[in-house]
């Protein structure tokens, strides 16, 4: 079995705002790729992957360096050659590397996914959400079988909003009606555009908020922004092991905005062999959300490495 060496810790582990910027310079910067039989280590070069590696890249935020890292493992443990590309940046970059042939492999979310290749889409199901993809999607890109697990984008209140206006986990996002005029809303930038953002959050709750504040993809700097009240309301992914923590209450979707959110590896139609798509494929069938809620926390609340911790999860699993 041949792999390439391990990526360095700093562009994996996310436990802070500052290991975030710190992070995501040095993919811009410097790169964060593991291989070094790349050309380039910049992850935004736009090099090809050589001979019969399998690039594995993730976006910038900390569960889907895990689910990278879970996908290379488990591609290593079958004699695949693996490069990782961690920490990359958003979908809307991520996208284009698939599609030039720069990453084979990306865990991706369904939902999100489809709201970014058609924002008028509604499927019902989760087969149907695949199949509203696949009609969507570059030729030159497939996704594999979704996994059970699911994290989804999620309208969250701090504490001490939620008891000001006496709402809990059982109260609608349409609750918000009234007091969003009063509340600033914290996400990653591309939240302020997107159908699964403010734009949804208008047309179909008639949520205008008092202000937004562009912070990370659910990340610790919009923890820490609605811990401390600079935000009254943050886009936390959930499953995000912080919002038991602090007891962040989190709305509930009435409207189904944020669709589904299945965990789906999207992978390159060229660049991965058989016995790597029956490598996801068996991953995917053994990754719920309960096990993605106790990994997430290892890494984000425990600041174990994610590399380890998709390693240990592989092997308890037999995959490994």
């Amino acid at each position: 079995m041949t792999s390439t060496a391990n990526t360095s810790t700093s562009s994996r582990r996310l436990p802070g705002a500052a290991a975030v910027a710190l992070a995501a310079t040095a993919a811009l910067l410097a790169g964060c790729s593991s291989s070094s039989d790349n050309k380039s280590d910049n992850p935004l070069s736009g090099d090809k992957a050589s001979g019969d590696t399998v690039v594995v890249g993730s976006n910038n935020f900390a569960e889907s360096i895990l689910l990278a890292d879970i996908y290379g493992e488990a591609l290593k443990a079958k004699g695949i050659k693996v490069a990782y590309k961690p920490n990359i940046g958003t979908r809307e970059t991520t996208y284009g590397l698939l599609k030039n042939g720069s990453v084979t492999v990306l865990p991706e979310y369904n939902g999100a996914l489809l709201a970014y290749l058609d924002k008028k889409a509604a499927p019902k199901t989760v087969a149907a959400t695949t199949a509203a993809i696949n009609a969507k999607l570059d030729s030159k890109l497939t996704l594999l079988d979704p996994a059970p697990a699911q994290n989804k984008d999620s309208i969250t209140l701090n504490a001490a909003t939620a008891k000001k206006y006496h709402l809990t986990d059982k109260s609608s996002i349409a609750d918000l009606k009234d007091a969003a005029k009063d509340l600033v809303i914290g996400a990653s930038p591309e939240f302020q555009t997107r159908q699964q953002g403010l734009v949804g959050l208008k047309s179909v709750y008639k949520l205008e908020f008092k202000s937004f504040k562009a912070l990370d993809a659910g990340g610790p700097l919009t923890q820490a922004a609605l811990q401390k009240n600079t935000v009254q309301a943050a886009d936390i992914f959930t499953t995000d092991p912080t919002i038991a923590k602090e007891k962040f209450v989190v709305l509930q979707d009435t409207e189904n905005l944020f669709g589904f959110e299945n965990v789906q590896p999207l992978v390159s139609r060229s660049g991965l062999p058989q016995k790597g798509v029956d490598a996801l494929n068996a991953v995917s069938a053994k990754l719920d959300g309960a096990a993605l809620l106790d990994m997430d926390g290892q890494v984000q609340l425990d600041d174990k490495d994610p590399l380890d911790v998709a390693k240990a999860w592989l092997k308890s699993v037999g995959l490994g």
